[in-house]
């Protein structure tokens, strides 16, 4: 017998039988893409040098446009905002940056916007783009759109443009704002009520925008879907089309190669065969991490945060859906000792779990030592250990069929939800501008942090809710609602609904000038809500792959987009 001071790992019996157990098993639906990718694991992702020179020339012609002092304010503005939908604005940061804070400079006072134009679509841009570069410009500008009995006004409707310009702005508010609050009821009711009587086009992007706004979708899908209508615009810009078409080939090319990369890797860990009780999702993990961060100097770290998303859910899965309460007990402290040395009490379906986080973890070792940051290891690891004891204490709840109250909840939920662990650990292999300082705030939950995980855990909990409840699972946070305030279903729905509207404006508030880090390590934080609200609208898209998670694969990674002979030759 145990001692009361010994460790369950010191007085397991390795040769106990775990085969013998009823166990259970969720019925998840097998990998969709399979060896898909491999095919560009050994391609070259380069354009030839003709396309690499008029990437470059053109990129050049942007610049002279972005700093052409002689345009008027609307045409810089519509401009910068072509560059932002068409996805190229991570080539002109810099640029974009002076642009703005000369427009900042010469057409706010006080944080007041001050154009005398009466331009609704202007002024809402305009503030859209500025609040998105951290300027705390006041929304107080939009109340010159109000009747004499204080609400907006319904000569507005005529204006569609104008109106769907303010229903994208107010979803950069803030906590306080409630003239923000009041448009963002506004136009979205006035664009429902009128998108049937609009043409098609613009009917189109009027739903499109109501089921997804620009600020909250994920940027690389955004462009994708406005290339192809910009190019039907006998209007466009050539330069800025041509540029855009070959630019997201080229990242399509290396994303591609990243992928069947990565897939060569999940091959080797035989996961339909050696975990066929988990999603297999490698091409889904690979796409969460592209919306993270999908520049081209971020490979590294996507590889990094690809592997560790996707063993995290091959553990979610072990908790949630297979290990049996003593089983995940010793996993647990294994995880929390830290030492290869516990494989010896392990079955063997997770000794492989935990060989290949150790292998993981020494190769980014390795990696990160040439940029002087091997400090991340040990936070990421951290949050690891805090993830796997909140999945513990969940299995410990179910085995027990305790209900818990809505604080102790999220207490543990917004730890098992991944995105702790997942924020601090999509740091890694960022250069050496990731600096130990990085790493003890994104630990310490400051309020951004919290804010995304909320999105995540709330919006998860929505949509997942039914489906968990097939089986045994622990006690959803929708049903805490319900008990604690006795609600409807309906009703605690809109509770939490209404606490990722909160949380919204908390990430937007801590994106303001001055911030606490740099904006890159922010923008990590503000993708992964982002990447929740596109994927976990209507369902959990994750686990449920077939349809938008397939859909935005394939226009991501799948399909080029075809460049006419004529924009071969735009130089």
């Amino acid at each position: 017998m145990c001692s009361t001071n010994t460790s369950i790992l010191d007085c397991f019996n390795p040769d106990a039988k775990f085969n013998m157990i009823d166990r259970n098993t969720a019925n998840y639906h097998p990998s969709i893409w399979k060896d898909y990718f491999l095919q560009y694991a050994s391609q070259s992702m380069e354009f030839d040098d003709e396309t690499k020179a008029q990437i470059q020339k053109l990129k050049k012609q942007v610049v002279k446009m972005l700093i052409d002092a002689s345009k008027p304010i609307e045409e810089i503005v519509d401009l910068i905002d072509l560059i932002c939908h068409l996805g190229i604005r991570y080539h002109f940061e810099s640029e974009i940056d002076e642009v703005l804070q000369q427009i900042h400079n010469n057409y706010t006072k006080n944080e007041e916007i001050i154009i005398v134009d009466d331009n609704l679509r202007l002024l809402a841009l305009l503030f859209r783009l500025l609040r998105q570069q951290g300027y705390h410009v006041s929304p107080n500008v939009f109340n010159k759109y109000k009747d004499e009995n204080g609400n907006f006004s319904e000569q507005l409707v005529k204006d569609v443009e104008g109106l769907l310009e303010l229903y994208e702005a107010s979803h950069l508010r803030i906590h306080g704002e409630e003239i923000l609050d009041e448009a963002y009821v506004f136009t979205s009711t006035q664009l429902k009520s009128i998108a049937t009587q609009l043409k098609p086009s613009l009917a189109a992007q009027v739903n499109y925008s109501l089921r997804q706004s620009l600020h909250r979708g994920l940027p690389r899908l955004e462009a994708r879907r406005f290339i192809s209508i910009y190019e039907e615009d006998p209007t466009h810009n050539h330069t800025l089309l041509t540029l855009a078409k070959l630019d997201f080939n080229f990242l399509q090319n290396l994303h591609r190669k990243e992928v069947g990369n990565i897939t060569k890797w999940w091959r080797e860990l035989d996961v339909a065969a050696n975990f066929p009780y988990a999603r297999d999702r490698i091409v889904e993990c690979c796409n969460w991490s592209m919306a993270v961060y999908f520049e081209p100097q971020y490979s590294q770290a996507r590889k990094i945060l690809t592997k560790l998303i996707a063993l995290v859910s091959i553990i979610d899965d072990t908790y949630d859906a297979y290990g049996t309460i003593d089983e995940l007990k010793l996993f647990t402290e294994a995880i929390e000792r830290w030492d290869l040395g516990c494989l010896n009490v392990l079955p063997e379906y997770m000794k492989l779990i935990y060989k290949s986080l150790f292998q993981i973890y020494e190769e980014t070792q390795q990696e990160v030592e040439k940029q002087g940051t091997t400090y991340c290891i040990k936070y990421s690891i951290k949050a690891l250990q805090e993830t796997t004891q909140a999945y513990m204490t969940e299995a410990k709840w179910l085995n027990n069929k305790y209900i818990p109250t809505i604080a102790e909840h999220l207490q543990i939920s917004t730890l098992s939800c991944g995105y702790p662990f997942l924020m601090t650990s999509s740091y890694i292999g960022m250069g050496d501008t990731a600096v130990e300082d990085i790493f003890k705030w994104v630990t310490s939950k400051p309020k951004i942090a919290t804010a995304s995980t909320i999105v995540c855990r709330f919006m998860d909990d929505i949509v997942s809710s039914e489906f968990e409840q097939e089986r045994e699972h622990i006690v959803p946070l929708l049903e805490c609602y319900m008990r604690e305030y006795d609600i409807s279903k309906e009703e605690a729905i809109q509770e939490l609904q209404k606490g990722v509207t909160d949380a919204w404006k908390n990430i937007n508030e801590e994106c303001l000038k001055p911030t606490e880090v740099p904006v890159m390590f922010l923008m990590r934080i503000v993708n992964m809500a982002r990447f929740i609200d596109v994927m976990y609208k209507d369902e959990d898209c994750y686990t449920h792959a077939k349809g938008k998670m397939k859909e935005c694969i394939e226009a991501l990674l799948v399909d080029p987009l075809p460049i006419k002979s004529e924009e071969n030759f735009l130089i």
